[in-house]
């Protein structure tokens, strides 16, 4: 397999935001790379500083201290002129939208091109082109009041295309969505980024939209680069505590994680049928249970993906009876240390 190209390459990045009496350090030493062509996910809480690391990566931010390398050239040495030019292949959609309500959805597109100074005719084309890649051709006319939250999002995109840029960079971008309509702009991405050879930045606090479409992520907790990887091994076997604390969920009611409860285990499912009844097998199989604490799995193309939280029988013998069971079809529970289940 041919080697990846490293499109961005942070070295050791910091932001610090400083006034009179204080200052406030938004990025702590973050170095990481990102491959041409990838879907990146970028994931922390508000406030862990994902946000002014991503406006780093198109010098909307100057950094502190640390290098932003894209495509070969750093961006803190780049002149006036070459910052401009270097933007144009960074494109960047945001949670609100940001469509002039004005104008309509074919001029909200046009906007780039004629700030640049495309014909009237060519920037027409180049819009109706965009349109017609996020399903929005019998728009053209109709004005942002009159679009759904989703459809408005679509606009946002093709607009961001407009000029072709190599990176997209997304902050949020489906945090004012519903659940269904998210799902259907994470896959209009996806989709773009197969067949333009897009790369995506997803900035996000929440992990559903990493797990979707993501090919690798980068965990930010208070600043810092908690925990970098392939989306499937960070959520299978998350190491550090704040992306223990992401990727497991919060149990309402009672707390069962209590000190006398040493049976809790989390298992994970990723990749399987979505139609097979694991649970149901277990008690066929083995006539051994197990209960329920939490779960949060669903069906992405008839595969299953996401976890449950169960508690196995206290008896030493049935334990290991559907220890083994899970063993035997693929799935290895992992005992939940109850300090990182919130």
């Amino acid at each position: 397999m041919a080697e990846q190209k490293i499109i961005y390459q942070l070295n050791h990045v910091s932001k610090i935001f400083r006034d009179k009496n204080s200052e406030v350090i938004a990025v702590d030493d973050i170095s990481l790379e990102i491959h041409e062509g990838e879907i990146f996910g970028i994931i922390g809480m508000s406030g862990a500083g994902k946000s002014t690391l991503v406006r780093m990566l198109n010098r909307l931010e100057e950094v502190t201290s640390g290098e932003v390398i894209f495509d070969g050239k750093k961006l803190g040495e780049l002149s006036p002129k070459e910052t401009r030019a270097t933007r144009k292949q960074i494109a960047m959609i945001f949670q609100s939208f940001n469509l002039l309500s004005q104008k309509t959805v074919l001029a909200n597109v046009e906007i780039p091109l004629k700030l640049i100074g495309v014909s009237k005719e060519e920037r027409k084309e180049i819009a109706r082109e965009k349109l017609k890649i996020v399903g929005l051709e019998d728009k053209v006319n109709a004005y942002p009041a009159q679009l759904s939250g989703g459809q408005k999002q679509r606009v946002a995109i093709a607009r961001a295309l407009a000029m072709n840029p190599r990176v997209l960079l997304c902050d949020e971008a489906t945090s004012a969505l519903d659940p269904k309509i998210t799902e259907e702009i994470l896959s209009l991405l996806q989709d773009i980024n197969e067949r333009l050879n897009l790369t995506i930045v997803i900035i996000t606090h929440e992990m559903n939209v990493v797990e979707k479409i993501c090919n690798r992520v980068a965990i930010v907790d208070n600043g810092k680069l908690a925990e970098l990887g392939e989306v499937k091994d960070v959520f299978a076997k998350p190491q550090s505590d704040a992306a223990k604390h992401l990727i497991l969920p919060t149990i309402a009611g009672d707390n069962p994680f209590d000190e006398t409860n040493k049976n809790c285990y989390r298992i994970v499912f990723n990749g399987r049928a979505a139609t097979e009844p694991v649970i149901a097998n277990l008690v066929k199989r083995t006539g051994e249970s197990v209960n329920i604490l939490s779960a949060n799995t669903r069906s992405i193309g008839g595969i299953g993906y996401g976890q449950m939280i169960v508690e196995f029988p206290e008896d030493p013998t049935a334990h290991k009876v559907v220890l083994d069971y899970f063993t035997s079809i693929g799935i290895q529970p992992v005992a939940i240390d109850k300090e990182v289940v919130i």
